[in-house]
């Protein structure tokens, strides 16, 4: 196992500067007891987070000269092929994309918009990886991963970077987990910052709560309205060492919280997030909140993906 270090996201901001969008930050209203702040990557090349990581992978691999002749793939729930199908047009090579068939078809539709071929299997993440993998071994195309791997991790924690620069004084950093790369590339940074990292997922994806509560990897069933990007079965071996460190709190939401912080981003700021995105959010919301910060404590919520259909924001009366 690769145990992510500030140098290999330090590393990563060399390569990701100058190529992918510096975050927004955003003060929310005051709530009178802490000081929030929203980092608002869902505005990113591709609309997510993972444009960082993408680029990271292939910049690294350009490094090395080891970009093969067949190009890239990867297997994904839809952001992070986009991703990798972004940063391998602006590296020149070619991007075979693996998803599952229910995928959202905003996403899919994206992707091809890329230039990237596209194929769905099956209809879980699991299921699309296996093909991804058969895919890379007959064609001897470079095989990237939605978040198992350390260049996709270290690239998602330059986005911890932006972050204490643009806020001083940051306390705690709340960010939303599937599979773990995002996670574990913040959480790295902000161990090496002095600061604390709420890891939040669904009840019922708990991949990284699960691995905790285990003391090792294990699989998880799925089942979320915020599935199509934090669905998944397993959290890396990486994202696990990174949780176990202190400062780090691991706490779940249910899909009704969720909903609910996505339609108040749209209702109070006109922000149209995935349900991804507000689950991050939906630890700080409702009379009982997974993570109460103390009074005076300042926190950046990570607002990671905008890849939805904005459809059901729309109140129809």
């Amino acid at each position: 196992m690769h145990r992510l270090t500030y140098d290999d996201i330090q590393q990563a901001t060399g390569r990701t500067t100058g190529h992918v969008r510096p975050v927004t930050l955003a003060p929310a209203d005051p709530t009178g007891a802490y000081e929030l702040w929203l980092a608002m990557e869902f505005m990113q090349h591709t609309g997510s987070f993972k444009a960082r990581g993408a680029h990271n992978f292939l910049a690294a691999h350009r490094e090395a000269g080891t970009l093969p002749a067949a190009g890239v793939t990867i297997a994904s729930g839809g952001n992070a092929g986009l991703a990798c199908a972004w940063a391998a047009r602006r590296q020149g090579v070619r991007a075979t994309v693996f998803l599952p068939a229910t995928a959202p078809h905003v996403k899919v539709a994206r992707l091809r918009g890329y230039g990237a071929d596209v194929r769905l299997v099956g209809t879980e993440y699991a299921e699309a990886l296996a093909a991804c993998e058969e895919f890379a071994a007959a064609t001897g195309a470079l095989a990237s991963h939605a978040y198992d791997h350390p260049l996709i991790a270290a690239g998602a924690g330059t986005l911890l970077e932006e972050i204490v620069e643009r806020v001083p004084g940051l306390d705690t950093v709340v960010v939303a987990v599937g599979g773990g790369g995002l996670f574990a590339g913040v959480a790295t940074a902000a161990r090496h910052h002095g600061v604390r990292t709420v890891a939040v997922e669904p009840e019922n994806c708990r991949a990284l709560h699960a691995a905790l509560e285990a003391g090792r990897v294990t699989e998880v069933p799925v089942d979320s309205v915020a599935a199509d990007a934090l669905g998944a079965r397993r959290a890396s071996e990486t994202a696990l060492a990174a949780a176990q460190d202190d400062g780090v709190t691991s706490v779940l939401v249910p899909d009704a919280a969720i909903v609910d912080a996505r339609r108040s981003l749209w209702d109070d700021r006109r922000l149209a997030v995935e349900h991804a995105a507000a689950t991050a959010l939906a630890a700080l919301s409702g009379p009982a909140p997974a993570y109460a910060p103390a009074e005076g404590e300042k926190v950046a919520v990570v607002l990671c993906g905008a890849n939805t259909d904005p459809g059901d924001l729309v109140d129809p009366r």
